[in-house]
């Protein structure tokens, strides 16, 4: 646990264009994952996770006397809109790339297959969308304005096998009623990779990270901190009494009324697929970035130290990651 500062707000799409509220939820990215291979160790990572971007940099090495190639896949985070309140932290319009996830190995850029599937109600219904026309990212505009257009027939179909349900909203020509999509987009970034024999690989991906954000935080607040989210908040992001402390100074000097004087940010990041290679990670090395000073930061973590003015180090041996990091940033919110 630590408590210095944070970086920028990645951007966020609103779940339907004509809907808004003070909190954006984020998803949780991760790293890469392949088939358990007894030959294939990972000999270190280098995780670095901003506001901004998130970087991983690998270093495996092939034990056998043969050159070894896997499949090695980066899988996003799904994408579901349960209700038409859910605002959902997307950082670019790119139906596929969302993440603008983009890979190297041995310094060189390597090209990547996508894969695309959508679910509702746990049947694949991918092709049916795409025999449509309908696109299939359902956070999108124009995926909305794909839906409004289909014949009422096809409404009720979309409603009967759990596709979409009926919203009714003004989207600037009066209140009408609009197919919204209800089903859940699974995409995977997947290539083929060659472990020379007995040598070192090194691989490199980097993307933006989906950052959840409120536009104030209620930490700090006597009646909020007595409901169950702030236990949740307590375990998940290891919040000790001297940040609780920082926090409570900040608001008695931005008085009552005002509250606390800060927005939150949050980060999550699956450790986990790091366990899918050979053995533990002999060499593990966290970077968290908190971009300004200014800000304050909890996350869980051992003997983490500052390494510059806005970064902070957590290095462990041997590492097998059991569970997720979880980064909550406060960010200074500028005087009313």
């Amino acid at each position: 646990m630590l408590k210095p500062a944070v970086a920028v707000l990645a951007a966020a799409i609103s779940a339907a264009p004509a809907l808004a509220n003070d909190t954006t939820a984020e998803l949780a990215t991760g790293g890469l994952i392949f088939v358990h291979n007894p030959d294939i160790e990972m000999r270190a990572e280098d995780l670095f996770v901003s506001a901004k971007e998130i970087s991983v940099r690998y270093r495996f090495f092939n034990n056998a006397p043969q050159d070894i190639t896997v499949l090695v896949a980066f899988p996003m985070p799904d994408i579901e809109i349960e209700s038409m309140d859910d605002n959902i932290a997307v950082p670019t319009e790119d139906p596929a790339n969302f993440l603008a996830f983009r890979t190297a190995v041995n310094g060189t850029p390597t090209a990547t297959n996508v894969q695309q599937r959508v679910l509702a109600m746990g049947v694949d219904r991918t092709q049916l969308l795409r025999s449509l026309g309908i696109p299939l990212a359902p956070h999108l505009k124009v995926t909305y304005e794909a839906l409004d257009r289909l014949p009422a027939e096809r409404w009720n179909e979309f409603l009967r096998i759990g596709l979409a349900e009926i919203e009714e909203y003004d989207a600037g020509k009066g209140m009408k009623k609009h197919l919204a999509p209800r089903w859940t987009l699974q995409t995977t970034y997947y290539w083929e990779q060659t472990f020379r024999a007995r040598g070192e690989t090194l691989i490199e991906h980097r993307y933006k990270p989906s950052v959840g954000a409120s536009v104030q935080t209620s930490l700090g607040s006597p009646a909020e901190m007595q409901e169950r989210w702030f236990q949740d908040y307590k375990e998940k992001y290891c919040l000790t009494p001297e940040f609780l402390a920082d926090v409570e100074k900040a608001r008695n000097a931005a008085g009552n009324n005002a509250g606390t004087p800060y927005s939150e940010e949050r980060i999550d990041y699956v450790l986990r697929t790091g366990a899918n290679w050979s053995g533990p990670i002999q060499d593990f090395r966290l970077v968290v970035d908190s971009g300004d000073a200014g800000s304050l930061v909890s996350f869980c973590g051992q003997d983490v130290k500052k390494i510059a003015g806005t970064q902070y180090e957590m290095r462990k041996t041997d590492f097998t990651p059991e569970g997720n990091l979880a980064v909550l940033i406060l960010k200074k919110m500028p005087p009313r």
